[in-house]
């Protein structure tokens, strides 16, 4: 499995990059980070999962339980270097929402590791494996729209560059700095409510090779509704 990174790209070789999108439908391996948009959670989370005419995920993978109507949903991350909550936003990405809450629930990110830190950018964790290449053993999609900004505290998951948009498995990232330069390819899962500052310390934990210059652990995470 390819590792899973978001490429952080000077404005002039992004251009070039994007130029090259439009004229060859080529695309380099790069990981992505959703969405600030609207940082409420949404007032009334879909129970069951629908596509739209716009949705060009061939992956449609549902896992987990119905998310309630009606109610509001957040994950709160305890982590070694203290807690943050992230208000999930099932709008925008429904399949990968519910799949998120599932895991959490499961306890699927318990002693997993923040395995890539880049300061002043993200900080990537839900790999079971910690390598970077690990995931749930499968995925779910949901495009995120062409106006979707990475903003910092959005959440959004991770995936290869082979993937289509929107494809998601565990990881996610967390912006901490100044991400509005990526594409919009990666499902978004929410915005971080309380402890941005919780976010922004294990962003400063990062070496110039991307890895933690100390090792930070999720020591559980629980799903609140409300």
């Amino acid at each position: 499995m390819a590792n899973l990174a978001p490429v952080r790209l000077p404005p002039l070789l992004l251009l070039l990059v994007l130029a090259m999108a439009l004229s060859a439908c080529g695309e380099e391996e790069t990981a992505d980070i959703p969405d600030g948009g609207d940082t409420t959670p949404a007032a009334s989370a879909p129970a069951e999962p629908s596509a739209d005419a716009g949705d060009t995920c061939q992956n449609k993978v549902v896992k987990g339980k119905p998310l309630a109507e009606g109610k509001d949903y957040s994950v709160q991350v305890s982590t070694s270097e203290g807690e943050f909550t992230i208000d999930l936003d099932p709008a925008k990405a429904p399949r990968t929402t519910r799949s998120f809450v599932d895991l959490a629930r499961k306890g699927f990110f318990d002693d997993t590791e923040f395995h890539r830190i880049v300061p002043d950018f993200v900080i990537q964790g839900g790999d079971p494996t910690n390598s970077g290449t690990g995931g749930p053993g499968y995925s779910t999609c949901d495009v995120p729209p062409p106006d979707t900004q990475y903003t910092k505290g959005v959440v959004a998951m991770a995936k290869s560059g082979q993937e289509e948009p929107g494809t998601a498995g565990s990881q996610f990232y967390v912006v901490t700095g100044d991400a509005t330069q990526l594409p919009p390819e990666y499902a978004v899962i929410g915005k971080v409510g309380e402890g941005l500052a919780t976010a922004e310390k294990i962003g400063n934990l990062g070496g110039p090779d991307e890895k933690p210059t100390k090792k930070v652990v999720v020591k559980s995470t629980k799903v609140i509704e409300s």
